[in-house]
């Protein structure tokens, strides 16, 4: 397998439900396997955080985290965190360290968030300005912490855009939130803030409308101001 991506396997495409031509991406980051041309199936001991695979439902999951245990009594085992790229759904499995899976190869890049329309989220690509759509569902309820031009890892299988991660902290600016109480510290309990997008963010009484900010996009916790 090259580092274009060209030479991927008939039954990949299959796994996949793809044709076509393979268009030349600029990467960020590259993910690949080793392995022939045949792509062969991989222990789960030689997979790592990051690494993708098709499982369950015949689709694509990445790693997201990986425990190798050696339990005092019985055979060892690999507890695993797998997050289906179409979906968002995150999954802990265990599995043996004999069984196996089929690995997927990744493209990687940054791309800016542009719009949402009524189906789909528009990213870009800061290079060739070539635009992309993704499914509103794929990001789910995490599409309230995207902002115009907010720089996101994407991830394209055959070129493909599967999923987009978040950067882990946005600046966003506080559109609607109760007064600030005389005589409130920021050690009384914090109020609730709506924030551009749509993000319902706990906040200091000290925070007004207006204010800009820091989000963890994980947690959707609130960070400080700007």
């Amino acid at each position: 397998m090259d580092g274009g991506g060209n030479d991927l396997p008939e039954k990949n495409f299959a796994l996949l439900g793809k044709c076509g031509t393979i268009r030349d991406l600029t990467l960020t980051y590259f993910y690949s396997f080793s392995g022939d041309k045949d792509s062969m199936a991989k222990k789960i001991n030689d997979f790592k955080r990051g690494h993708g695979c098709i499982w369950k439902n015949n689709e694509i999951w990445i790693f997201m985290g990986m425990d190798h245990v050696k339990p005092g009594k019985g055979p060892a085992y690999v507890q695993a965190e797998l997050r289906n790229v179409k979906t968002g759904q995150i999954v802990a499995n265990r599995f043996r360290p004999e069984e196996t899976l089929e690995p997927v190869h990744f493209d990687r890049k940054k791309m800016e968030y542009l719009y949402s329309d009524g189906s789909s989220h528009v990213f870009m690509d800061p290079e060739s300005y070539e635009q992309v759509e993704l499914p509103r569902a794929t990001i789910g309820d995490a599409a309230v912490f995207l902002t115009p031009n907010c720089v996101c890892e994407t991830c394209f299988v055959e070129a493909e855009l599967m999923s987009v991660e978040l950067p882990n902290t946005v600046e966003l600016t506080v559109t609607d939130t109760p007064p600030n109480v005389k005589g409130a510290t920021a050690t009384n309990q914090a109020k609730e803030a709506i924030c551009e997008g749509g993000a319902n963010v706990k906040v200091p009484p000290f925070v007004e409308n207006g204010t800009v900010i820091k989000v963890d996009t994980r947690t959707g916790e609130y960070l400080g101001r700007v």
